[in-house]
């Protein structure tokens, strides 16, 4: 399809699905994996070693589910307009 086309919730929906990639991914990286991970950069190995996860583990949990489900949504929701436009 031309780029001229392109709509303005088309557009918006693709820089938002762009932005939520990095941050999806981002989230994913810091996360603790069973070896340590990039967390323990940020002090995540001392909150492991009391016992349970830190509230900070939690949080970025569902952060990431978050940002996981509004990045599903803007893909389907992309699939949508194209097919109403095509």
């Amino acid at each position: 399809m031309p780029l001229t086309t392109m709509t303005g919730p088309i557009l918006a929906l693709s820089v938002i699905l762009i932005i939520t990639s990095l941050l999806l991914t981002l989230a994913i990286l810091i996360h603790k994996s069973r070896g340590g991970g990039m967390s323990d950069l940020f002090g995540g190995g001392m909150s492991t070693a009391f016992g349970g996860s830190s509230i900070a583990e939690r949080n970025l949990d569902r952060i990431t589910v978050v940002v996981g489900v509004v990045w599903l949504a803007c893909i389907v929701a992309l699939l949508l307009l194209w097919k109403v436009m095509a």
